[in-house]
């Protein structure tokens, strides 16, 4: 029976041997090791080569017969599928408890592959070890600043748990870390989920104090009605965001080749995501989104949204936004609009969104933003328009006239205004534990633009657009629907 002890020696290891390691930097067994070695693992690492070859400056053993008994907890596997039975019995008798095992030629290649991957679970079982894959592309771990595996990039530290039906799409969710900075805790492709898949990791991520939202990649799920039950038992623990590969008649086909994975219908599926209270996202950018609100937010109390913009077209389009969601523009109650008529310029808006018309000063945001997301009636707050000021400075800063005429002053005036707006929205945030989200295309056009920048050194994230920022908020107002809706029937 797999356990948390399993887990582990698989997430957080005290040394670890790869299997395998080639001098060939374009090999996995290469890959592998470099990846280990380069990412600021502290555990020891070990490795095996038929030749003894060194490999990166380390010398290896021929076999795991040869490393120390009872020092290392996982071997990483790059070996040839006909010889890993072998491999596992020497890995299990050193007391090696996990294996991560990145060879293909098993259940995705065809009928010999299939029973070659049912001996290996049989093997496993008797061994008393958990292996992941087999045909996987690896894990990391940031708590212990471990990147085994085959493929880049090794993200930041945070709180997003990843587990995927494909390694491409564990690498798809890290560079979105990467770029955005809010980080992750755990990540594994499982390959083609021979021993355990997706669910037993999104169980393990529910009771991990280091993961606060798990991220998935599907293609199929050899039980729905075991899966959506223990996914259920884990809603109710943490946020679950799923993008689903498979939904149509050509995706189910090229996942049965991908991972061996039967798609399930697809309408069922996602019925099912809503009956047990997971996210379905539609793209994995948007399951990126989610992933990241549901990391760093504070979640809504109710659906009542404002918004707050620097330009009325901004405001528009969120406000269009909010019209396939359960949020709702709050009717700006009549205190709120008295102390916005003191602070803002008489051609403001005077309704929500919230223009404020060019009135925007290093006094009027501040006190804007702090009446506004403080209100009694209001559950979350949009921001649009941050990073505009520091955005004139980047093109004066690069302009030909940079640093005389006062450039160089009012340059570092935009970027000191932009990071104090972002800081006094995130404060009003914290202090009344309501969701702030700030959208901005800066966020991928110019990441290093001071709001955005603000906005990442703060652990949050910076949404890429208005409309992608109301669609979390949705999902995370439906996800407290859920809850509260099944808090009340268990107390019927």
């Amino acid at each position: 029976m797999i356990s948390t002890e399993h887990f582990t020696a698989l997430f957080d290891p005290r040394a670890i041997v790869v299997a395998g390691a080639s001098t060939h930097p374009g090999k996995f067994g290469f890959v592998a090791l470099h990846n280990i070695l380069s990412c600021g693992y502290s555990g020891e690492v070990f490795a095996t080569n038929r030749e003894r070859a060194e490999v990166l400056g380390r010398s290896t053993f021929a076999d795991l017969t040869e490393i120390p008994d009872g020092v290392v907890d996982l071997v990483f596997v790059c070996t040839p599928a006909a010889s890993n039975p072998e491999l596992l019995r020497q890995a299990a008798s050193k007391g090696i408890r996990a294996a991560f095992i990145a060879s293909a030629g098993y259940g995705e290649s065809g009928e010999d592959g299939r029973r070659l991957q049912s001996d290996l679970v049989d093997l496993a079982n008797e061994l008393d070890m958990v292996i992941v894959g087999p045909n996987g592309q690896g894990l990391i771990s940031t708590p212990s600043s471990l990147c085994a595996q085959i493929v880049a990039p090794f993200p930041p530290a945070g709180r997003i748990g990843i587990a995927s039906q494909s390694g491409n799409f564990v690498s798809s969710f890290m560079n979105l870390s990467r770029q955005s900075g809010v980080g992750v805790s755990r990540a594994i492709s499982v390959g083609n989920a021979a021993q355990v898949g997706v669910i037993d990791m999104l169980e393990y991520y529910a009771d991990d104090p280091e993961t606060a939202v798990g991220l998935v990649y599907l293609e199929g799920v050899p039980d729905g009605r075991e899966f959506a039950k223990r996914l259920e038992a884990v809603c109710r623990r943490m946020p679950v965001v799923i993008v689903k590969g498979g939904a149509s008649g050509s995706g189910a086909k090229a996942a049965a080749s991908h991972t061996g994975s039967l798609a399930t219908d697809d309408r069922v599926f996602d019925g099912m995501c809503r009956q047990v209270g997971a996210s379905r996202a539609s793209s994995v950018a948007e399951a990126f989104d989610l992933a990241a609100a549901f990391a760093t937010l504070p979640a809504p109390s109710g659906p009542r949204l404002a918004i707050v913009t620097t330009v009325g077209g901004w405001g528009v389009l969120a406000a269009d936004a909010t019209s396939n969601t359960s949020l709702e523009l709050v009717d700006l109650p009549d205190d709120l609009r008295t102390t916005l008529d003191g602070l803002l310029p008489p051609r403001w808006s005077r309704n929500n969104p919230i223009d404020l018309a060019g009135g925007e000063t290093k006094d009027t945001v501040p006190a804007v933003l702090d009446a506004v997301v403080r209100h009694l009636d209001v559950d979350a707050t949009l921001v649009l328009g941050m990073g505009i000021q520091s955005n004139q400075g980047r093109l004066e800063r690069e302009g030909p006239f940079y640093p005389d005429h006062g450039l160089e002053r009012i340059v570092a005036f935009h970027d000191r205004q932009d990071s104090r707006y972002v800081e006094v929205a995130l404060a009003a945030s914290a202090a009344s534990n309501k969701p702030v989200l700030i959208a901005s295309e800066l966020a991928v056009a110019d990441p290093s633009n001071a709001a955005v920048s603000a906005v990442r050194e703060a652990d949050r994230y910076c949404f890429p657009s208005a409309e992608r920022a109301v669609k979390a908020l949705h999902f995370m107002y439906e996800r407290e629907r859920w809850l509260a809706s099944f808090a009340s029937e268990s107390s019927n």
